[in-house]
């Protein structure tokens, strides 16, 4: 293989529509986009330091990039998911930020992340052993699958890691400790 960037503790990627390649660097809390036919990189996220402040990230893991090029970062020691708008020297909480737990309002290490067409976040709240859906705005978000303990029955999920939605509604769920792929409709 080719190698496109070194010297970063990569974690998540995400590439947007006009092929810039986004990185998230776990251990200097950074997300980086990078033209991968030209040098150079341009920080898109975090930047200073590891911390809990709107300008700070506390290792950042999966992202998801909207056709407006805003970048959503999975904040995992953060307990929340932050919105950076592009060009923007903070970022916006959109999903949790209220410490670790399992309430409505609450995540506990966040993992893979999707935004639909209308703008809809869904995150896997991977040791809350469930999936959230949080509508644009919201305060808290509502569990569409799990939430009922780790396990393999039919409402439950088990380190759930990562997520794709599909043209017809469909929400992909890639378990961990689960070894498993499910798929739910969610329209």
């Amino acid at each position: 293989g080719e190698i496109l960037i070194d010297s970063i503790n990569c974690y998540g990627l995400a590439m947007d529509e006009q092929g810039y390649l986004y990185v998230s660097d776990w251990y200097t809390n950074e997300v980086w986009r990078y033209q991968l036919c030209e040098e150079g990189s341009t920080l898109v996220a975090g930047g200073n330091g590891q911390g809990a402040g709107l300008n700070q990230l506390n290792s950042p893991g999966y992202l998801f990039v909207d056709r407006n090029h805003s970048v959503y970062v999975s904040d995992w020691n953060n307990q929340r998911v932050m919105k950076w708008n592009k060009g923007a020297t903070e970022g916006i909480v959109v999903a949790g930020g209220q410490g670790q737990g399992n309430a409505l309002t609450q995540l506990y290490h966040p993992q893979g992340i999707v935004v639909d067409t209308l703008g809809t976040l869904y995150v896997a709240d991977s040791w809350n052993c469930r999936v959230m859906r949080w509508t644009q705005g919201a305060t808290r978000g509502t569990v569409i699958v799990g939430g009922n303990g780790p396990g393999a029955g039919a409402n439950q999920l088990n380190d759930p890691v990562d997520l794709s939605l599909d043209q017809h509604g469909n929400l992909y769920i890639a378990e961990s400790n689960n070894n498993r792929v499910q798929r739910f409709s969610i329209e």
